[in-house]
């Protein structure tokens, strides 16, 4: 629990990025209080203060105002906030540095190391991770939801030319476009993404149908977390919960998520991710 407006958090997304969106629902199973600010996609002039260009980025003010880039650093800074009472939010983004790596497609790119860890001491960990194994499954498992998970939602809701034009009206629609910029962006867009979607297939080696690869992923899941747990932390939600409802959250409304509901065993934990969100945002 933390005193009245003693964290003061702004969070600059795309409402339908899964890295924004598993950003948010961290944010609301924690009951964190925070101002969202629509990024225009094209233009990005709501971050022209940041030389970091991707989203979410996180502005936080814990007594001083810090800046938080990449989603999972995001999430495993303020969650070991939260815990620990050691160190103030500045210290504990320092144990994140930001590395400069460049992809296999010559691109310059920033990682940064520890991100899966939360920065806690013995005690600490104890409390949270009674044992090892737990930790090592939710490191794992929000790893699993960046590294595999991400990358089947593109190709999966820009399938077709049709499921393309239907992503892309939601996609406008939810997002920060003027009316011109909007009809542009819907149906150049849906164009773009449709031959995207197929180089990002092609890259990550998917099946020809990807919904394949996506309803073995969503069940991979699902049996990761068993028959006998409410979620994978337990009765509550932990990190890795959060990280893959978070992604999947990004399709809802569109073909994709209900032949996803329709052809895996996700719906049971699915369904108590959003209520147990839900609860926790009243």
């Amino acid at each position: 629990q933390l005193p009245a407006g003693s964290l003061q958090l702004t969070l600059y997304q795309y409402k339908t990025c899964p890295f924004c969106s598993k950003v948010r629902a961290f944010l609301d199973y924690h009951g964190l209080p925070y101002e969202i600010v629509e990024v225009n996609p094209i233009m990005r002039r709501e971050i022209k203060f940041s030389s970091y260009r991707k989203v979410p980025i996180l502005l936080a003010n814990a007594g001083s105002p810090l800046q938080l880039n990449d989603s999972s650093v995001i999430i495993s800074a303020i969650k070991t906030y939260l815990i620990s009472k050691r160190n103030s939010l500045e210290e504990i983004v320092s144990f994140y540095p930001p590395m400069k790596t460049v992809t296999e497609q010559g691109k310059e790119v920033f990682e940064y190391g520890n991100k899966y860890w939360l920065m806690l001491d013995e005690k600490e960990t104890k409390r949270i991770y009674p044992v090892k194994e737990v930790r090592v499954e939710e490191m794992k498992w929000r790893k699993w939801a960046d590294d595999w998970l991400v990358h089947l939602i593109s190709p999966n809701v820009y399938r077709t030319p049709r499921e393309a034009l239907a992503s892309f009206d939601y996609i406008v629609r939810e997002g920060k476009f003027g009316a011109v910029e909007g009809f542009f962006a819907k149906y150049l867009g849906a164009v773009a993404m449709f031959f995207v979607s197929k180089r990002l297939k092609k890259r990550h080696q998917l099946r020809d149908d990807v919904r394949e690869d996506l309803y073995e992923a969503v069940n991979e899941w699902v049996k990761a977390v068993g028959k006998h747990r409410l979620f994978m932390g337990g009765n509550q939600p932990n990190l890795a919960d959060l990280a893959v409802y978070g992604v999947l959250r990004v399709m809802e409304g569109l073909e994709a998520f209900d032949d996803m509901m329709a052809h895996t065993k996700i719906q049971p934990w699915y369904q108590r991710m959003e209520e147990v969100i839900r609860k926790a945002a009243v």
